[in-house]
């Protein structure tokens, strides 16, 4: 490990996390054509976003940064594959770990790993459905589109706020720092469907300024304490999403991670752990139409 790595990773644990993702939120959401149009110059040449991608394509015709980096894409820009019972990406983003869900545990990076319970905010009940199963972790990098979409159509049930910390979630972090993903603070959403449970996991970052789905607006920050909220309740109503339809957004980029119960679907060998994947590629399907021998079979690295 360099210097400049070392640095950086006892910056994460000394960092105000909280009082620095509030900063860059209040930053991001200015209106100021001199501050929104400096901020996004400089994202759009550093990171050589693809404008031609996007429903607006000007940069400077958002009236925020949020604004841009939460941007739609033309409508053509993400077709769904249309394959039967295909299980689609939730995300654009890198397959940073995929696999099964070992002894309630699941895969980090280098060695590390961390309760299933813990991801869903310390409720065994609402964990059960999931041991055994299998799960995909989306990294989002900030030069991709940062909304987040259903990999299969689904009834939401609940969504569950667990407050943490905000330690960046690149791949230096998530390969040194113990439990990364049960430690930030998230959004955990799951879902009823076709292939049983499913959970949606939003897991916020360093200057995520907050999470928004589209049933609830913006969810994050809260008081430091688990939120749930039931969608299964005859006050509330159902919330039905469509395959491919938009269930959130983070303002300024982290992680999703997809669980799925024991049996229900089998990772493709297409997507390889670490490779690029874009929102509407199929990243699994059925467990009943896939032989046994793609990634989740793989030890991991």
């Amino acid at each position: 490990m360099t210097l400049k790595e070392r640095l950086f990773l006892a910056s994460q644990y000394a960092a105000p996390h909280h009082l620095v993702s509030r900063a860059m939120g209040r930053f991001a959401d200015c209106r100021a054509p001199e501050v929104k149009n400096w901020m996004i110059s400089r994202f759009v040449k550093r990171y050589q976003v693809d404008m031609r991608e996007a429903l607006v394509e000007d940069p400077l015709a958002y009236g925020s940064f949020n604004e841009f980096f939460t941007r739609a894409l033309k409508p053509d820009a993400r077709p769904l594959d249309q394959a039967p019972g295909a299980v689609l990406s939730p995300a654009d983003g890198a397959i940073s770990q995929l696999g099964p869900i070992e002894h309630g545990r699941i895969f980090q990076a280098k060695g590390h790993s961390y309760g299933l319970n813990e991801l869903l905010g310390g409720d065994a009940a609402r964990a059960e459905p999931f041991m055994g199963g299998d799960f995909a972790t989306i990294y989002l990098s900030p030069r991709d589109y940062h909304r987040v979409h259903m990999p299969v159509a689904g009834t939401l049930r609940e969504m569950v706020h667990v407050p943490g910390r905000l330690f960046s979630v690149n791949p230096l972090t998530a390969g040194h720092v113990p439990a990364l993903f049960a430690r930030n603070e998230r959004v955990v959403c799951i879902f009823d469907t076709g292939h049983g449970p499913m959970a949606l996991v939003l897991v916020g970052a360093m200057i995520v300024a907050s999470v928004e789905t589209v049933w609830a607006g913006l969810v994050t920050p809260h008081k430091r304490q688990v939120r749930t909220t039931r969608y299964d309740e005859a006050a509330r109503g159902p919330i039905h999403l469509a395959k491919g339809a938009e269930m959130g957004r983070f303002l300024l980029g982290s992680t999703v991670i997809v669980l799925f119960g024991r049996d229900r679907i089998r990772w493709l060998d297409t997507p390889s752990v670490r490779g690029p994947i874009r929102m509407g590629e199929t990243l699994a399907q059925p467990a009943d139409q896939v032989p046994s021998h793609g990634l989740d079979t793989l030890p991991a690295l």
